[in-house]
């Protein structure tokens, strides 16, 4: 019995100790494929590695992260999760909900993220009261980017409001410039939306409806204004747009085919990717109005068996929320870093806007999650929206019969 005991002990400690110095492994699924969004996450790949980690990459192409999603799905019911996914918002929730996601908390208490990262951020991290993601980053939504050089040789100055906005693109369009470069895809549709619904309902209107889904403020007349500018941006478009991945609508103004492009700041990993200077090649201002729309994307670690992906998991946490990735991927992506506490010095002056304006919004109640980009609401409600969004700019539908079918559509998503 005692030889038993001794014996059973002896395998207890040495699967201890495996699970202690396995080598870390993570596959990792994600939908960074972009020039810029590859040249970032390829960041994290090298640290991973570099601290004795097995990297397997699993990017599913497309920048909604709509089939990657799908992808993620048939691998959770066939039994086969991922390491980590690429997630963000309600999203989050609803796996957690489905019993799939493992707790990290051990990682971020002994890594303090509650003491570094704001607590608005924080708590899109958290599934309950355990934490089941890293945040790498945080990405405003409401931008707009233009071509330095266009605007220069039209005399056009970056709009402040969208009567200027228009007035700017009226005048690229009849110098044959196409003014707003654009992919006819659902969730760039839904981008550009609520960039200009934000500015046309202001930040408390934007809440009400596109967080509190108010049925009174989604058939107001504040509303059907937003499908009367959206009307007028179509107009803009050219009109190859219909399918055109964001990358292209951003190259098209890099190389100065169009003036401007109304799209989240991963745009400008693109300017950068291809040698662009914010403030002479290219200018960046948020979109008309106040507020700002941010999206967090982060990675969720899912249920895995395996000492070697666990400890995968527990590396790839630490070093996501590290100072040096949380740098060095931002600066590559555009974005801004999700730490409070992470030097600037190094960032462009797009990155510093974008730094000033998330502290003043936080401090007014004007930082508001991005719905077009699954920081808001759940799929279903978001989804209703962007149907009503992408069936109104690619038809002649009026703005009134819009609002109607919009209001119906959330109502019918509860």
């Amino acid at each position: 019995m005692k030889h038993y005991v001794k014996m059973a002990a002896s395998a207890i400690a040495l699967t201890c100790a495996t699970a202690a110095f396995a080598e870390p492994q993570a596959e990792v699924l994600h939908y960074w494929t972009s020039g810029g969004e590859a040249k970032s996450v390829a960041v994290l790949q090298q640290e991973f590695a570099d601290n004795g980690g097995t990297w397997i990459d699993m990017p599913v192409a497309g920048g909604g992260g709509d089939a990657a999603m799908t992808a993620l799905r048939a691998r959770v019911l066939s039994g086969n999760a991922p390491t980590a996914v690429q997630l963000k918002g309600p999203a989050i929730q609803e796996w957690y909900e489905e019993g799939v996601l493992a707790d990290i908390s051990a990682v971020a208490e002994a890594e303090g993220w509650a003491d570094v990262l704001p607590a608005s951020i924080a708590g899109h991290m958290k599934c309950d009261d355990i934490w089941c993601a890293a945040p790498v980053n945080v990405h405003r939504v409401d931008w707009i980017w233009a071509n330095a050089d266009v605007l220069e040789a039209n005399g056009i100055t970056m709009p402040t409001t969208w009567d200027e906005f228009n007035a700017a693109a009226e005048k690229l369009q009849a110098a044959g410039i196409t003014p707003l470069a654009h992919g006819g895809q659902a969730w760039q549709d839904a981008t550009v939306f609520e960039a200009v619904a934000l500015g046309i309902l202001g930040p408390d209107g934007f809440r009400k409806a596109f967080v509190d889904l108010d049925m009174d403020t989604l058939k107001s007349d504040g509303m059907v204004a937003v499908f009367d500018q959206m009307r007028t941006l179509r107009g803009y478009v050219d009109d190859n747009f219909s399918g055109r991945d964001w990358n292209l609508a951003t190259a098209m103004v890099i190389n100065g085919e169009a003036g401007f492009q109304i799209m989240g700041d991963w745009a400008k990993g693109e300017f950068i990717a291809a040698g662009k200077v914010p403030g002479d090649d290219f200018l960046c201002l948020s979109t008309p109005g106040d507020g700002f729309l941010y999206n967090v994307d982060s990675f969720a670690m899912f249920d895995v068996d395996g000492a070697d992906k666990k400890a995968g998991q527990e590396l790839l946490a630490k070093l996501t929320v590290g100072k040096n990735f949380q740098k060095v991927f931002n600066l590559n992506k555009g974005s801004i870093p999700a730490r409070t506490d992470v030097d600037l010095a190094d960032f462009d002056s797009c990155a510093h806007l974008s730094s000033d304006d998330m502290s003043a919004s936080a401090d007014n109640g004007s930082l508001l999650p991005s719905y077009a980009h699954g920081m808001a609401l759940r799929g279903a409600q978001a989804g209703a929206i962007t149907d009503v969004v992408t069936a109104h700019f690619n038809s002649d539908m009026s703005s009134a019969d819009a609002v109607q079918m919009l209001a119906d559509a959330v109502a019918n998503s509860m």
